[in-house]
């Protein structure tokens, strides 16, 4: 059975990656990623510039406008302390001469503001630009702008400048948490679970439905092209359904594997042609947030954190492709699996999304009970145990009970394998699979 088995699993392999496709696909995938981890340098070949700054040409009527637009809008973010991403020119000729520079090449995304005295508003005032605003900008001038008003209308009223400026100097704010429990790291976990862990737990779920039309496809392909009948006459069902399992898991770690290699393929390539200083500033910024993480105690539960992930991922991959096997023995057509296989996608997602949100629903009972619910649990369970959430030992349940599932598949499924995988008509065909759970 062992000599079989190998020269079934050897056949099956080589049907996925001596192929020509398999070659193009991977190279398209490399291609992509790359790309993706280098787009700032991509855009920037192609004449953009990620750090090139929008002057603001200001005319002011009011003689007050100035000098508080200017620090309002060049400060730094008072989020991310990063620089602001306009420089504020006065420009002392009319407005009409300041819009007649926009029609420059070099100045056609650059703003004009025209502060204008108003007797009942205080002031008025005027945007010109070459084009409609970004809502990211207008929003960023419109707020500048509404400072700058109150901040006028303060000083008429004969508010010291002194007094102004504290007024709008930042505020400074003294942190005290009364929970001890509660620790530093957990702040820096919520923004992880809500940024940076989504990425890492997509190549995951999208191996995991790769792995399930693969598997689905190869069995129906061998039933419909009537190999099947010849197959099973040289080895059993059982041998056959265990090849399948054993040969789709391989493949898709296979894949994975190469899917971070060209991940560090991207980023040895970045480290060569450099960056960006956008790109730059938010992969600088991922790097503190992870160094925070390591220096704050978390790295220490990293060591049980990573190993458990990884085996009960592993555990979940033959879980969807026992089932995926069990499903495709029943069905007599590609498009009649592509129906039942809707559902494990659909549950599949849930758990991609409960992951994403796990952040959200911190303590609620209904999302520590679906970690432990098999299928789910590999996306799910590391999730919670990063934020302190779920336990080692509960970590170690959820294992548990995802074994036990691989284990009533297994046990219950290749019953329904055995009857199912040379059964070509659809016609009682669930009657035949309760008989065969029942023999």
């Amino acid at each position: 059975m062992k000599s079989k088995l190998n020269y079934l699993i050897g056949v099956s392999l080589k049907r996925k990656i001596k192929t020509k496709w398999f070659f193009i696909a991977n190279a398209l995938i490399a291609l992509i990623v790359v790309a993706a981890l280098n787009i700032d340098s991509i855009v920037t070949f192609f004449g953009g510039d990620f750090s090139e700054k929008k002057t603001i040409y200001v005319v002011d009527d009011t003689k007050e406008s100035y000098d508080i637009f200017k620090s309002l809008v060049e400060a730094p973010s008072m989020i991310d302390k990063e620089e602001s991403s306009y420089i504020v020119k006065k420009y002392d000729k009319s407005t009409k001469e300041a819009s007649k520079k926009l029609e420059e090449k070099e100045e056609k995304d650059n703003i004009v503001v025209h502060f204008q005295n108003d007797e009942t508003n205080i002031m008025k005032i005027n945007i010109t630009t070459k084009s409609f605003l970004e809502t990211s900008d207008y929003t960023a001038l419109y707020t500048a702008l509404q400072n700058t008003k109150v901040a006028v209308a303060e000083g008429k009223s004969q508010i010291s400048k002194a007094e102004l400026a504290k007024i709008y100097s930042q505020v400074e704010i003294d942190r005290t948490v009364l929970d001890k429990d509660k620790k530093s790291e957990e702040e820096n976990m919520n923004m992880v679970m809500s940024t940076l862990f989504p990425v890492l737990i997509l190549p995951f779920f999208i191996l995991t439905i790769f792995l399930v039309q693969m598997i689905g496809a190869e069995v129906n392909d061998e039933k419909t092209t009537r190999g099947m009948e010849i197959i099973i006459s040289n080895v059993s069902p059982k041998t056959h359904f265990f090849s399948k399992i054993l040969a789709g898991n391989i493949f898709v770690v296979m894949q994975g594997l190469l899917l971070f290699l060209y991940s560090g393929l991207g980023l040895f390539v970045r480290s060569l042609i450099g960056k960006s200083d956008l790109a730059s500033g938010a992969f600088d910024s991922v790097g503190d947030m992870v160094k925070n993480i390591l220096s704050s105690g978390v790295g220490d539960k990293l060591v049980y954190i990573i190993p458990c992930a990884l085996l009960l991922m592993l555990c979940t991959f033959v879980a969807y492709s026992l089932l995926a096997g069990i499903l495709a023995s029943m069905t007599t057509t590609i498009e009649d699996f592509q129906q039942l296989q809707t559902p494990i996608m659909i549950v599949s997602l849930i758990g991609y999304y409960l992951a994403m949100m796990a952040g959200i629903f911190n303590g609620a009972l209904f999302i520590k009970v679906a970690a432990f619910i098999p299928f789910i649990s590999a996306i799910l369970a590391p999730s919670l145990l990063m934020l302190g959430q779920f336990s080692f030992i509960e970590m170690i349940i959820a294992i548990v009970l995802t074994l036990v599932t691989n284990f009533l598949l297994i046990k219950y499924g290749l019953k329904i394998y055995k009857v199912g995988i040379l059964n070509y008509s659809s016609n009682g065909l669930w009657k035949k699979m309760f008989k065969a759970l029942k023999d």
